[in-house]
């Protein structure tokens, strides 16, 4: 089942994409390699902030992780025209504004892994890495970019 199909069958709305906060642009496709910028969770257009172990629970970290995907997946269709182009996901970088003792960090970005390989199968399985920090940009509490290689 091509990705376009799975997306609507798990009935998946992508959000409209947010302008860059700051000098940068959301993709640059280099190659069959699509680069994308860093996104943080948003909902009804507003920012999701706060701090996992403190103010956010590890169930809403994961919750907005999978926003944040949703985002990256409205990247890539605005970048490829369709998510069908997609090859598969090379690797992603999460990034979880977290309090110092917060061990959980891949299990917040779970959120998104676990959305990729709903809509692409396993095409959506990936490297990755998952790290604590201490702030992210305007206190959002998740942050996460991508690597996706495209069909030819």
């Amino acid at each position: 089942m091509s990705a376009e199909a799975r997306l609507k069958e798990l009935g998946l709305v992508l959000p409209a994409l947010p302008k860059p906060v700051a000098n940068y642009i959301p993709y640059r496709l280099a190659g069959n390699l699509l680069f994308l910028s860093g996104q943080g969770p948003r909902e009804n257009g507003v920012s999701l902030v706060g701090k996992l172990g403190a103010d956010v629970s590890l169930e809403e970290g994961y919750r907005r992780a999978r926003l944040v995907g949703l985002g990256l997946l409205a990247t890539m269709r605005e970048a490829l025209g369709s998510l069908d182009r997609v090859d598969f996901v090379v690797k992603l970088l999460g990034m979880v504004n977290a309090v110092p003792n917060f061990n959980d960090s891949p299990k917040v970005i779970n959120g998104c892994s676990d959305l990729f390989v709903e809509v692409f199968g396993e095409a959506g399985r990936h490297a990755r890495s998952a790290v604590g920090n201490v702030m992210l940009p305007h206190q959002i509490s998740v942050e996460i970019e991508g690597i996706v290689a495209v069909k030819p």
